[in-house]
Parts: C-alpha cells; sequence; structure tokens
C-alpha cells in the first residue's frame, strides 16, 4: 500500500508503513458477504440434514400405515392369520361386512358397490395396500377397487392362487375347489390360462364345506366324507396339483390332505401372504421396525358365535373388535 503526504509544501509518495489492517467500505462489503456465504452453506447443509431426517421419519411413517384386509365376512381371517406369521410386524386393518353377508347371491352391481363402501373405509384409515380376501370380490370387483385405488398395492386371493398353482403343478393339471360363485365365475381358470393357455383346469364347487368349517367339524366324520365326494371328479381326471379357493377351506387342508393322496395344496391365504410381501418390499413398504404390531377388526354386524369362529379362523384371540355401519 502506498500512502501520499506532504513534507514542506512538497507532495510525496512513499511506500507505507506498516499499518494495521484498514477495512474500508469496499472490504467490509467483501467481508460481510464471504461470511454470509459462510453462513448459508452451514444453513444449506442444516437444511439437506433436516430435509434428510425429515424424508426418513415420513418413509418410516408410510412403512407403519396399516394392510387393510377385507372380505364379505368372517372367512378373510385366514388371510389375515398368514399376514400375521409372514409379516410379523405389520400393523392390519381387517373388516368383514357380516351383515350383508353371502356376496355370492347378490348381482355384479351390488357386490361393487358394497366393496366401494369396504374400500372407502380402508382408504379413510390410511392403508398403505389392501388384500381382497374374497374370492367373490376378487372376481367381481377386484378391477374396478384397483381402478378406485390408483397406485395403491392390492392384492387378491385369486391372482395369488393362480400364480402358485401354475408354479406347483408339474403336469399341467390343476383343480379348483371353490364355493358356487367362485367357481361360476370362471375367476381361477380365466387367471390361470392368461399365464398359460395350455393348462386343464378343472373345477369343483363344494358350498356344504363352509357350513361344516364354521360348526367346528375339520376333523368330522361326516367333513371327511363330503370332502371326499367332491375330490372324486377331480382326482378322476389325474390333477397333481389342488387350488382351495375359498377363505374357509385352508382349515381343512390336513383332512383335504389325507384324501388327495400325491396331490400338492395351493393355500391361497398363504400364496397371497407371499405375494404381499415382495410387493411391499419391492414398493418400499415394508415394515421392519414394529415389535408391537396394532390388529383391528372391523364387522358391519356382530352374529352369534363371531367371536367362537372368528378366533378358529385367525388362531389367536382377537382383542379390537369394532361394529360400523357402510353405506
Amino acid at each position: 500500500m502506498w500512502r501520499i503526504g506532504g513534507a514542506g509544501g512538497r507532495q510525496t509518495v512513499r511506500p507505507a508503513a506498516a499499518l494495521p489492517y484498514i477495512i474500508t467500505a469496499k472490504s467490509a462489503s467483501c467481508f460481510q458477504t464471504a461470511t454470509a456465504v459462510k453462513k448459508k452453506r452451514r444453513v444449506y447443509n442444516t437444511r439437506i440434514v433436516c430435509l434428510g431426517r425429515i424424508g426418513k421419519r415420513m418413509e418410516n411413517i408410510g412403512r407403519q400405515r396399516p394392510i387393510g384386509v377385507f372380505d364379505s365376512g368372517i372367512g378373510g381371517l385366514t388371510n389375515v392369520r398368514a399376514l400375521m406369521e409372514r409379516l410379523p410386524m405389520e400393523n392390519i386393518i381387517y373388516f368383514g361386512d357380516t351383515a350383508r353377508v353371502p356376496y355370492g347371491t347378490k348381482s355384479k352391481a351390488t357386490i361393487e358397490n358394497f366393496s366401494m363402501q369396504i374400500v372407502d373405509f380402508l382408504l379413510e384409515h390410511d392403508v398403505k395396500a389392501m388384500v381382497i380376501a374374497c374370492n367373490t370380490i376378487a372376481a367381481v370387483a377386484g378391477q374396478k377397487i384397483r381402478q378406485k385405488t390408483g397406485n395403491m398395492p392390492v392384492l387378491d386371493v385369486i391372482s395369488a392362487g393362480a400364480k402358485a398353482a401354475l408354479a406347483t403343478t408339474r403336469n399341467n393339471k390343476i383343480g379348483i375347489i371353490a364355493t358356487n360363485t367362485t367357481v361360476n365365475s370362471n375367476a381361477y381358470a380365466r387367471a390361470i390360462h392368461r399365464n398359460n393357455p395350455d393348462t386343464l383346469v378343472r373345477t369343483q364347487a363344494a358350498p356344504l364345506l363352509v357350513p361344516l368349517v364354521e360348526e367346528g367339524w375339520l376333523e368330522h366324520e361326516v367333513t371327511r366324507l363330503t370332502v371326499c365326494e367332491y375330490l372324486k371328479p377331480l382326482l378322476a381326471d389325474g390333477i397333481d396339483t389342488l387350488v382351495l379357493g375359498c377363505t374357509h377351506f385352508p382349515l381343512l387342508k390336513p383332512l383335504i390332505g389325507r384324501e388327495a393322496h400325491n396331490v400338492a395344496l395351493v393355500d391361497s391365504a398363504i400364496t397371497t401372504a407371499e405375494e404381499t410381501a415382495r410387493v411391499l418390499a419391492q414398493e418400499g413398504l415394508l415394515n421392519t421396525d414394529n415389535n408391537n404390531p396394532d390388529y383391528r377388526f372391523y364387522v358391519s354386524d356382530i352374529p352369534l358365535k363371531f367371536r367362537t369362529i372368528g378366533e378358529r379362523f385367525l388362531g389367536r384371540t382377537m382383542e379390537q373388535i369394532e361394529m360400523v355401519s357402510l353405506g
């Protein structure tokens, strides 16, 4: 730095003596700017850290949201049971339309209307995925439900059961036992033939098994004889794989397994739970941090023996049961 000064009337220019650093207006501005940049960097870094934490927190909240499972009655509790065993950290909400069961005798429009009411109820409870644990609803209203829920994962017993049956069969001969409505809908055959049109699919309506299961006659001789009668035409066709196409039927798996020698049984409740686990993991929605899952059960009516039958299906005590009215 140079200093301009005067001596004896003469101006001289000489190097300035060692002076302390003088902050001029310009240098002060530069200093403030530099300081502000440093501060801004710290602010930005803080914001990035905060946003990162918020993002992780939001992801965790998303994973903690419940899975919604629904059925026209209580049979879907076998699916809840399979989900509890396969995904022990997931929160689950179940709705059974026990006031309006059975759906199988109703028109397509009515089934769709009832299904939309249930879907609205589950959406109000902020579910992250839905499981259609009813063959009738899956066959009749599955497409409309998926249209309504958009990008939300929607699993159903028919799609999962058909996929598992195709992966299991060795001779491409698959049998289906289900209720009259499911058999008449031909939904399983369509789902199987979409993936392999050469597969032989044989269906058998087995309506008498539903009341026998609800009565608790899982090993009764009457039930065994009834199962044998239903299996005869399927076994005669040489099936090597049998889909239990009703949510009641998994409870009869030990009995059916003894009567259907060398036939692989496809439990749609288990296959649906496996498919649910796969999809949740794929979508980043799998709950891996919840040692105290919340299970809630909603029904549109609490009929006689509901708790007894429900706990038989679920395999454990039902603690939170609430009745709600839809429509």
